[in-house]
């Protein structure tokens, strides 16, 4: 009778012990989840249970970015309000577009345009906001998640649409890597592109004071052995990694470029934590337009990986993402 009630008690707690892992199992059984929080206006995309990075996309942030982007040990690698150059945003997209006689609107610098006003939430008269979000499809342990973009100017003037695909990809132990896809269309006129010569990359990361070469002893690494800005900013490469040990563990950033993307083209790379691909040479720091109703596309990976760019196998992974192995 003893051996029966201990064997009883010993169920019991085997069953309260297996009952948190039973219920994140049954949570929908996959790798990869959103998490919608309206009223704050964000979506964590969480994989195997962990934060890997965060949509922000509220009327007060001007630009729907990504924040923050962690590594695989939960460390935000990202800032979203740097002290220097506050109007970057952690990993964004933009570019100084305007419609044919209006003037270019410098998207980029849309936290500095904007205009105080205490009775209204949007201060924003140019920006690029999120208006729906779209499908979401499962392959596999990937999710792929569609949403629509509208670039606007003066409160209330469509400039482009854009439409924002990512399929996500858990690759364990914490990595993950982001098939990124965005297409941009003059849908309202014909749209002129004025970039200049440094303000620009599509997408653009911003990495933290723990992760840059300045202040954490980060690396600049491209597909070309070139380190850190002096050799990697204006050169033509494939991909980009900065990655850095922080707190014992080292971790890296990649972005690489899709075939689809014009070849070659230069980037943007800087020491203080900016980076990201520019278009082709006759289309960055040359103006040029976009005629209504056609459209533009940048494909890019984002590897988050565990270990420098060799321990990350940043080589060997770009091989695979072109390969449609990845």
């Amino acid at each position: 009778m003893r051996i029966r009630v201990r064997k009883t008690a010993a169920a019991i707690l085997m069953v309260l012990f297996l009952l948190p892992l039973l219920k994140a199992e049954s949570n929908d059984g996959h790798r990869v989840r959103l998490q919608y929080d309206k009223d704050a206006h964000t979506v964590s995309v969480q994989i195997d249970g962990q934060e890997a990075l965060v949509y922000q996309y509220g009327p007060t942030d001007g630009l729907a970015h990504y924040y923050p982007v962690r590594s695989p040990y939960g460390q935000s690698m990202t800032v979203q309000y740097p002290q220097v150059f506050p109007h970057h945003r952690s990993f964004w997209f933009a570019d100084n577009v305007g419609l044919e006689g209006k003037p270019a609107i410098h998207f980029y610098n849309a936290w500095l345009l904007r205009e105080k006003d205490d009775d209204d939430e949007n201060d924003f008269p140019h920006r690029i906001r999120n208006t729906q979000f779209l499908a979401e499809t499962r392959h596999g342990d990937t999710l792929t998640w569609t949403k629509k973009l509208l670039w606007e100017m003066n409160f209330e003037i469509p400039v482009l649409d854009e439409y924002r695909t990512v399929r996500i990809v858990p690759l364990g132990r914490g990595e993950y890597f982001l098939d990124m896809t965005f297409v941009v269309t003059a849908s309202y006129g014909n749209v002129v592109f004025d970039s200049d010569w440094s303000h620009y990359a599509w997408p653009y990361v911003r990495m933290n004071k723990d992760f840059n070469v300045e202040d954490g002893g980060g690396r600049i690494v491209n597909s070309e052995g070139g380190i850190n800005q002096a050799q990697t900013d204006r050169q033509e490469a494939v991909w980009v990694d900065y990655s850095c040990d922080v707190d014992g563990k080292t971790s890296g950033l990649s972005i690489f470029s899709h075939p689809d993307n014009r070849q070659p083209h230069k980037w943007l790379t800087r020491n203080y934590g900016t980076f990201g691909p520019r278009r082709t040479d006759d289309k960055w720091g040359t103006p040029f337009t976009l005629d209504k109703n056609e459209s533009l596309v940048r494909r890019v990976g984002i590897l988050v990986h565990r270990g420098d760019v060799q321990s990350g196998q940043v080589q060997q992974r770009y091989a695979a993402y072109v390969q449609g192995q990845l």
